[in-house]
């Protein structure tokens, strides 16, 4: 498995060099990270958008794109719905956010004749690379839902396993978080934990993926914490996806990640027939360039 996300670059620019979609590129840092995830190897990049503003970002931040294919659109809507049109056609490989709201780019993407639709939910996949921790952890879902039931919580799962495979876990280990490692009858993260371990079993999540739950933070990142409160099991300090019950848990455990933990990050949105790279206008250079070698990687997988 990639232990850290420079590894992640390292790689996404030794493979197949995938064609992404970028809708309403006129944005700075946006096209900052594809131009320079373009000079990586990573991706061959298609911009849609307002060509003259796109220009003049270029011309600003001194990059050349005379050799970069553009589009011009009119507005975001109708970047956007290029963009996702380029996708859904084969042309791209997969999608990333630009100047365009998030909720215009996924309506465009969940349109029926977009043809990008699948049977599962949308989920949100961040992927860290704390100082101390020794690998790669993925959180889900902290950006999109917000109280999944238990259906919603196994298709976030998969969406999430998918991602892990992409990075090469094998297995994929997966500790689903609630508060304590017992099932109680009054904390639903508990009964939901315990169910999804019972899905594992039956093969639902595929083969090389161990789901263990319900177990408290400390437990699924750290050997001496399950040691010392004698939990015996393989996800233990060693997970690999972190699952949340809900948006607020995720939320904080991702902000720590980054404030305190100081840890590096990607994120990408599953669910749909290829990756979504979105990511937020405060993410740091280095995110959105980990965010497009994530996705890369991903398309590569499709």
């Amino acid at each position: 498995m990639i232990q850290h996300l420079d590894e992640l670059l390292e790689l996404a620019g030794k493979t197949k060099k995938m064609k992404l979609a970028v809708a309403a590129a006129q944005d700075e840092d946006v096209l900052k990270a594809v131009c320079e995830a373009a000079k990586l190897n990573i991706i061959e990049p298609v911009l849609y958008g307002d060509l003259s503003e796109i220009r003049e970002i270029a011309r600003k931040i001194e990059m050349n794109i005379d050799s970069v294919e553009m589009h011009h659109c009119s507005d975001v809507k109708e970047a956007a719905a290029q963009a996702v049109d380029a996708v859904s056609s084969g042309s791209a490989d997969f999608l990333m956010k630009g100047l365009v709201d998030t909720s215009i780019l996924l309506k465009a993407v969940l349109k029926k004749d977009a043809g990008l639709r699948t049977e599962r939910l949308l989920s949100h996949v961040m992927v860290y690379s704390p100082k101390t921790y020794h690998k790669l952890l993925m959180l889900t879902d902290g950006g999109m839902n917000i109280a999944p039931n238990l259906q919603e919580k196994k298709e976030i799962l998969m969406n999430a396993v998918e991602v892990a495979k992409a990075l090469g876990a094998e297995p994929v280990k997966v500790a689903c978080l609630a508060a304590k490692e017992k099932v109680d009858e009054k904390m639903e993260a508990t009964i939901d934990a315990a169910k999804l371990v019972e899905e594992q079993k039956k093969g639902v999540f595929g083969e090389n993926v161990i789901v263990e739950g319900p177990m408290a933070f400390d437990l699924a990142i750290s050997k001496e914490a399950s040691r010392i409160k004698k939990f015996n099991s393989p996800v233990a300090g060693e997970a690999d996806v972190l699952l949340v019950p809900n948006i607020e848990m995720g939320n904080g455990i991702g902000k720590t990640m980054t404030y305190m933990a100081q840890a590096e990050s990607a994120g990408i949105i599953m669910g749909a027939r290829i990756p979504i790279v979105l990511v937020s206008r405060a993410d740091e250079f280095k995110t959105k360039l980990n965010s497009i070698a994530l996705g890369s990687m991903i398309a590569m997988c499709k």
